[in-house]
């Protein structure tokens, strides 16, 4: 016990304390369940044996099950329409909302900061606004649509199999627009002013100046956007359950509603441990990609 506290009043022990409590309560409690869910994947699991690690080994079974099956591809596929629609349209209209409020007019900042309500609401919040909003009898969307000669007729953006999975795109564009706005801000505080005062002194023309300045300039900017883009859209659930509940038919199912879907209405806790384990994968590659990103913005 001396020996223990003297350690920690030298300085080294409490040094290690300090990094040792907290990745152990980071494992306990992120990295054990990623560890069982992993293992889950791998074995055969049923209501009476889900409270223990030792089950039948399976190996790859679950995984060839799990592609073997006809609505697999069409929910990937899905996945993948969501996460490249929604980061697409929340970096143009988050980047293009960054440089209008750069030019830093009377209020910018104010305006600005109510761009944040959509981020700081909760998911379900956001997704019962949008189905008032996207209703097909009295939603806003119709009226707006239908006044300025977009549409003749009614769309019944929840319902129809053509149109449910933009419905959640549209709402979680909506969503995360703000994030991108703010980061894409302070990113662009951070060129300097003078690039573009040389520049305009060349002759460079606003188009030139965006082409050799700013994105050049924001490149570890944008590659760590689009990263948490990645993370943040395959871990979006809410939106799903409180608009389209991945219907009709699977029309707007995606691999993370899948698998909550199989684990806890279907019961069948490999198969959903096997979605997890195959979406932890690409939150793996984003996070690679992440860090990356940032780590050379720091040395730049």
């Amino acid at each position: 016990m001396r020996k223990i506290l003297s350690s920690l009043t030298d300085g080294r022990g409490f040094d290690i304390g300090l990094v040792g409590l907290p990745l152990a309560f980071l494992f306990v409690l992120s990295g054990l369940p990623l560890l069982y869910n992993v293992l889950m994947s791998f074995q055969e699991v049923d209501m009476f044996s889900l409270g223990t690690f030792f089950r039948p080994f399976v190996g790859f079974k679950n995984y060839v099950s799990l592609f073997a099956q006809r609505e697999t591809w069409p929910i990937f596929i899905n996945t993948a329409i969501f996460v490249g629609a929604s980061i697409a349209g929340q970096f143009l209209i988050g980047f293009s909302l960054a440089l209008f409020f750069w030019t830093n007019f009377p209020g910018a900042s104010w305006l600005r900061g109510l761009f944040l309500v959509s981020w700081v609401m909760p998911g379900l919040v956001v997704g019962a606004i949008w189905n008032l909003v996207l209703s097909g009898d009295f939603g806003v969307l119709n009226f707006f649509l239908r006044e300025t000669g977009f549409i003749s007729e009614n769309i019944f953006w929840r319902s129809d199999p053509n149109y449910s999975l933009w419905a959640v795109i549209i709402a979680n564009i909506w969503l995360g627009t703000s994030f991108n706005m703010i980061l894409l801000s302070v990113g662009l505080s951070g060129i300097p002013k003078d690039l573009y005062e040389a520049a305009e002194l060349d002759g460079a023309n606003v188009w030139q100046r965006f082409w050799t300045i700013t994105l050049p300039m924001m490149r570890s900017t944008i590659g760590a956007i689009i990263s948490l883009g990645l993370i943040f859209t395959l871990q979006q659930f809410d939106l799903f359950a409180a608009i389209t509940s991945g219907g009709p038919n699977n029309a707007s199912n995606v691999a993370q509603y899948w698998a909550w879907d199989q684990s806890f209405r279907q019961y069948d806790f490999a198969r959903g441990a096997t979605i997890s384990v195959i979406m932890i994968v690409f939150v793996m590659l984003a996070s690679v990609v992440y860090v990356r990103s940032t780590r050379q913005e720091v040395r730049g």
